[in-house]
């Protein structure tokens, strides 16, 4: 009888009375769901109450569905062969759900809201996908669920999730595009990477992230922000805005050049220092929270032993990369206040950047993400579970960038990160497809958690009219995920429109106008200010 097997038959225990809960719960809206549902309706019932169990029971910030499109068609499937039901009804039984998940709300405290704006709940959704057979996995369903976007309109939730293979059938990928031309409401991620790895029976927990579907957990991390731990590399651990020695009294650079060979060193350290915090702190979080506050309904769903993921991420990430490329590239002066302080930096010449296709930037890039992984693994992890990270940042990027300093790629002070594994703001030169290169060469097998991507493109540099847009936009993706890349988020409008949903959001037209951000889709109008700045600042392609 060892610490394991106590705290396990502690959990089953609640999970067993979760799930009595649950019964109750459905009881009192007149259903009995100990026993099996016997048609399409109860089916999207049934699956529906094991949802709002979860969410009734737990504030997460993340209250992901799953991949349940396949599962729900084999009910409407069997009940319209038999005309219990029309394809016009089956319709509807989607519509419905979708609508009850669009009506989730949780209580936000106001500090968790300037991380996470719009109220985001998560609930993730896929579709698509190939089987490990070679199949295909588009059922009807499918497209029920991303016919929801054209039947009531755009809306961020549920995060609408195509698993993206090349293989896909073509007439749903058109589709799919199609709908992203006309909603900015979908993301894409690549089913021909995460398959090796998950099998083909996973879902999208959280933002990007794939788990096995009913045997894993994920304990999530939110981020490091790798573009202050540069900073505190230059002086010494000491935090530019408050002048506390935040990290460890490490020496700091002394002369007025920054160099690569003295830089390094540093950041290396500092670094392994800020690893080895983030990770006690992570493990500290995830014990309390497993003390104080076991999520026994939504675990009474899935297997009793399950597989464990430590999930972490990275914020600043392109940053951090164009500022060593510029100390390694170029002449990088540090620019020192009265006190000796190193305040801002100067750079002269040109250096490579993250984000054109170029191997002297993106080489660094690939470094920064196996180096920070491998920092991670040094650590002892909660539960022993399997340390994980991501490049992802949600709209953390603003609140991150306002603690953050100046730094050498030529970024301000207190200015927004680039969101994810993107490129900095106006780093990209040579249009979309370079963009995407670059992205694509970030290796998925050291991030599992997910590489964020998200894109805007002016709808002239895809087509004349929606359907070549679509098919361009097929293409685009076609050549993106076959190179290996992970994720995509897909905005098609021009910045003219932002601006003008920014002045004027009681317009009609802005009321459900959604976009994707990193992770996640979110009404425009329901950012901060400093929010809608921060995508009005964002590259937006002109060109492919």
């Amino acid at each position: 009888m060892i610490d394991d097997v106590i705290r396990l038959r502690e959990e089953v225990a609640m999970q067993i009375k979760a799930l009595n809960g649950l019964k109750q719960m459905a009881a009192s809206y007149g259903f009995d769901i100990s026993r099996p549902a016997a048609n399409a309706r109860e089916a999207v019932q049934w699956l529906y109450f094991g949802y709002l169990g979860a969410v009734k029971t737990q504030n997460g910030a993340a209250m992901s569905v799953g991949r349940v499109s396949t599962f729900l068609d084999i009910y409407i499937d069997r009940d319209l062969k038999a005309g219990v039901i029309t394809e016009d009804q089956a319709q509807e039984l989607i519509d419905h759900l979708v609508m009850k998940l669009r009506m989730v709300k949780f209580a936000r405290i106001p500090s968790y809201n300037e991380l996470f704006t719009g109220d985001p709940v998560w609930a993730t959704l896929e579709v698509g996908g190939m089987g490990q057979d070679g199949r295909s996995m588009v059922t009807k369903s499918d497209y029920r669920f991303l016919h929801t976007l054209v039947n009531m309109g755009p809306s961020p939730e549920p995060n609408l999730t195509v698993l993206y293979s090349k293989r896909l059938p073509e007439n749903f990928k058109r589709f799919a595009a199609w709908i992203s031309v006309k909603t900015s409401s979908i993301q894409y991620e690549n089913d021909d990477v995460m398959r090796p790895v998950w099998g083909d029976d996973y879902s999208i927990c959280c933002c990007v992230s794939a788990t096995q579907t009913g045997k894993e957990m994920q304990f999530f991390g939110a981020r490091a922000n790798l573009a202050k731990c540069l900073t505190y590399a230059v002086s010494g651990g000491v935090d530019s805005k408050t002048r506390e020695q935040c990290g460890p009294a490490y020496r700091p650079v002394e002369g007025d050049v920054l160099t690569y060979e003295e830089f390094m060193p540093r950041f290396m350290d500092m670094m392994e220092w800020l690893a080895a915090v983030y990770v006690k702190t992570l493990n500290l979080i995830h014990y309390m929270h497993d003390k104080y506050f076991y999520e026994a309904a939504e675990m009474a769903l899935i297997d009793t032993d399950v597989r464990r993921t430590f999930a972490t991420g990275i914020a600043g990430f392109s940053h951090v990369v164009d500022s060593i490329s510029a100390i390694k590239y170029a002449k990088v002066n540090i620019i020192r206040d009265e006190t000796g302080f190193p305040l801002e930096f100067e750079t002269e010449g040109e250096f490579p950047r993250y984000g054109n296709d170029d191997e002297r930037a993106d080489e660094i890039a690939v470094w920064l993400l196996k180096t920070f992984m491998a920092m991670i693994k040094k650590h002892h992890t909660y539960r022993n579970s399997e340390p994980t990270t991501s490049i992802l940042t949600i709209t953390s990027n603003v609140v991150y960038g306002m603690f953050t300093s100046n730094m050498p790629d030529g970024r301000k002070a207190g200015t927004p990160l680039a969101p994810g594994a993107n490129p900095s703001y106006g780093a990209e030169k040579n249009g979309l497809l370079a963009s995407l290169n670059s992205v694509a060469k970030l290796p998925y097998e050291y991030a599992l958690d997910g590489i964020s991507n998200t894109q805007t493109i002016n709808p002239d540099a895809l087509g004349h009219d929606d359907e070549e847009r679509a098919n361009t936009l097929v293409n685009v993706m076609d050549g993106y995920f076959s190179q290996g890349a992970h994720h995509l988020n897909v905005n098609v409008f021009g910045v003219d429109k932002l601006k003008d949903a920014m002045e004027h959001p009681e317009k009609p037209e802005y009321a459900n106008f959604t976009i994707r951000v990193s992770g996640y889709a979110v009404k425009f109008i329901d950012l901060t200010r400093e929010q809608q700045l921060d995508v009005i600042a964002r590259q937006a392609h002109e060109r492919l």
